[in-house]
């Protein structure tokens, strides 16, 4: 009997991939498979991408590991410190560093070798990464001096996105849009939520992360609802069950009380395995197509379920955490956390197999 299996559907991916050119049909589409492609497997996640225009990584390992796959497409590292040695190891591999703080401009000016093509990030009013916005022309200068370095374009990272009514994407835009217009190169603003909400921040090249696996990232509207399909399907066997009488404990601190003679459920999966320790009683799994509440605490390795509307439920059965029956965005509610952590949580006691 398997314990925890994530089950990972390429067509899935594929049929989300195609969902965000019919939002944003004349950008190219660089997806985002850094964190290992949110946990779904960055290998595989890329390999079900059939004719993507890229990939945006955090790191130069992250991208390697898509070179060593095969991956000829360009790759963008979005938040990889350089030094000579990363910036040698970059363009040996036709990997595509971001340039977002000052010291990159030194190691930039010292760099000898095979040229290296780099994307530069503004900070248009998110105030994470990136160089203000109104510096924008300077560091065009400063950059287009350099006789080893190629400046591929300008991108930005939106904060507020998820939030239709929030007034910083539109000031972002703006920003970003002016500090640009004069500048030559390719121009990137859109993550999932620019994508789905926010069509003035298409511009060149849309990152698209989240909705690529089958979530949503806006909190007013499901995945269904924009026609995205889960791509992970998370779960493990029923492992025992037992009769337990009203007023009895359930698990760890007592948290929990029968509160009638019942069944309850234990399910081989828990924190060590990444499903959320804090997942509060009531979040919901998923029996022969029906929601059913956890009760008590995640422990390490199981969880216990109210089996009271599934009393045909049997050891053995799988279980689903979540998946096409229950959307992880349903589940990370319940849980008070966002299906990105979820996803990118799970340990390597998981199986994966893809499908």
């Amino acid at each position: 009997m398997r314990r925890a299996l994530a089950s990972i559907d390429r067509s899935a991916l594929a049929h989300n991939l195609r969902q965000v050119r019919e939002f944003a049909p004349r950008q190219a589409v660089y997806a985002a498979v850094k964190a290992d492609g949110y946990g779904h497997g960055a290998v595989t996640v890329a390999g079900a991408l059939a004719g993507v225009d890229g990939f945006a990584v955090s790191s130069l390992e992250e991208a390697l590991q898509l070179r060593w796959a095969g991956r000829v497409e360009p790759i963008v590292t979005l938040s990889q410190p350089l030094d000579a040695t990363i910036c040698a190891q970059a363009a040996a591999h036709d990997i595509r560093p971001v340039v977002f703080d000052r010291s990159h401009l030194d190691v930039l000016a010292d760099y000898v070798g095979p040229t290296l093509s780099v994307w530069i990030k503004l900070d248009s009013g998110m105030h994470r990464l990136g160089f203000p916005a109104a510096e924008a022309a300077a560091l065009d200068r400063q950059l287009a001096v350099l006789p080893h370095v190629e400046r591929v374009g300008w991108l930005t990272h939106l904060g507020c996105a998820d939030d239709i009514e929030h007034p910083l994407t539109e000031q972002q835009i703006a920003n970003f849009e002016a500090a640009t217009a004069t500048l030559d190169g390719q121009c990137s603003i859109a993550n999932s939520a620019g994508v789905l909400a926010w069509p003035a921040s298409h511009a060149d090249l849309v990152r698209p992360g989240i909705m690529l696996y089958g979530s949503s990232p806006m909190g007013h509207a499901s995945a269904a609802e924009y026609g995205l399909r889960p791509a992970m399907h998370l779960s493990a066997p029923l492992i025992s069950r037992r009769r337990v009488a009203a007023g009895e404990p359930i698990g760890y601190g007592a948290t929990w009380c029968a509160p009638e003679d019942m069944d309850v459920g234990v399910v081989g999966i828990g924190y060590g395995d990444g499903y959320p320790r804090h997942a509060p009683s009531g979040t919901p799994v998923s029996i022969r197509g029906r929601r059913v509440p956890l009760i008590g605490r995640v422990s390490m390795d199981m969880l216990t379920v109210d089996l009271r509307t599934v009393p045909e439920a049997e050891i053995g059965e799988r279980i689903t955490l979540w998946g096409p029956d229950l959307p992880a965005d349903e589940v990370a509610e319940a849980a008070g956390t966002i299906a990105y952590e979820l996803f990118c949580r799970l340990t390597p006691r998981v199986a994966f197999e893809t499908i």
